[in-house]
């Protein structure tokens, strides 16, 4: 939830540059550099931000799932244990998956931004 309410600047960036940046029809009257700049500045800040929760979240997953895993090695019959290892497993996978997810919404964020703010 918190990463869906993150991502708001790159879901809305083609409306944000629509709203903002002139076309080129436009380009004369309004200067558009200003805004590109902040538009920019927005845009890497939120993707560090992103960047730092996400991995923040797998150091502190990875770390209880070590201390499951040596918890497990000392006692395997606790099946409750295993489900609990399983799940923050599972858990890790998933936050892994979302560098992938926040990748691909970084390139496509950029690459409008470049189109529109390239001049």
């Amino acid at each position: 939830e918190l990463l869906k309410v993150m991502r708001t600047i790159d879901d809305r960036i083609v409306h944000e540059l629509n709203t903002t940046v002139p076309t080129a029809s436009f380009a004369g009257k309004i200067d558009a550099s200003q805004t590109c700049k902040q538009l920019y500045e927005s845009l890497r800040d939120a993707h560090a931000s992103r960047d730092r929760v996400i991995k923040n979240c797998i150091a502190q997953t990875s770390s209880v799932v070590k201390q499951l895993r040596e918890e497990r090695e000392k006692n395997l019959d606790d099946l409750t244990l295993l489900k609990q290892l399983r799940k923050e497993q599972t858990k890790l996978k998933w936050m892994q998956s979302e560098l992938n997810v926040e990748e691909v919404v970084n390139d496509r964020s950029w690459k409008v931004f470049n189109e529109r703010c390239r001049i």
